[in-house]
């Protein structure tokens, strides 16, 4: 990326024209081709702007001519630079969310309340034969529910789910058992294969249940 802060005025042609007059701007100049102009106070958006695929040429007179493949230009007159440097970011790993399985597993087992009044928690990491169920609880009515438990809720957890139940149901200390997928996000594929089992889902609110804004968890 390069950085540059310069006196300049900027020129838009294209659909429409703009004209920015001399002043003090920040130019940005990415990997990706894009050239972005900035003020002090305007937040993260920019004055104006050219988005990739295009092309910069950087004449002698101080002169910069942005050029898109729709022939739409941009073009900074330079008048004073104040400051030129260029930085190697690297690829970027982008956003990763904390809200991983293994968290919401405790902060659901602390409150069972939000999958409804009266719930309990029996175990969490009940063992069975083919692996430990997220989180063993009881209903209001005492009816034993198996929770799955997915950050992204897909065919294959409601696969899983199916599995756990058949299992349990096998157990008269534990039977009838039912079952509930619950996710941050539930596919729709998901969501239909689990109804046409008589599983129900839940979409869970990480924030919420850390108590950072309101309870907005869904029980479908």
């Amino acid at each position: 990326m390069r950085l540059v802060i310069a006196r300049c005025s900027v020129d838009y042609a294209g659909k429409l024209s703009a004209h920015l007059p001399s002043a003090t701007r920040l130019l940005l100049v990415k990997a990706d081709g894009s050239v972005s102009i900035h003020a002090d106070d305007r937040a993260y958006k920019p004055l104006n702007w050219m988005s990739p695929p295009c092309t910069l040429k950087v004449g002698d007179d101080g002169v910069w001519t942005v050029v898109n493949k729709a022939g739409e230009q941009l073009i900074i007159t330079i008048e004073e630079v104040l400051h030129d440097s260029s930085h190697e970011l690297g690829i970027d790993p982008g956003l990763i969310k904390d809200g991983v399985e293994a968290h919401l597993q405790e902060l659901l087992a602390d409150r069972m309340e939000v999958l409804g009044a009266g719930w309990t928690l029996i175990r969490r990491e009940y063992m069975t034969a083919i692996g430990p169920v997220d989180i063993l609880c009881r209903d209001a009515e005492g009816v034993t529910v198996a929770v799955e438990l997915k950050r992204r809720g897909d065919i294959d957890g409601v696969e899983q789910l199916t599995r756990y139940l058949e299992l349990l149901n096998r157990d008269p200390h534990l039977a009838p058992v039912r079952g509930v997928f619950a996710a941050q996000e539930i596919k729709p594929q998901a969501r239909v294969l689990a109804t046409d089992r008589g599983i129900g889902c839940v979409v869970l609110d990480y924030d919420a249940m850390r108590g950072i804004e309101d309870d907005k968890l869904r029980l479908f």
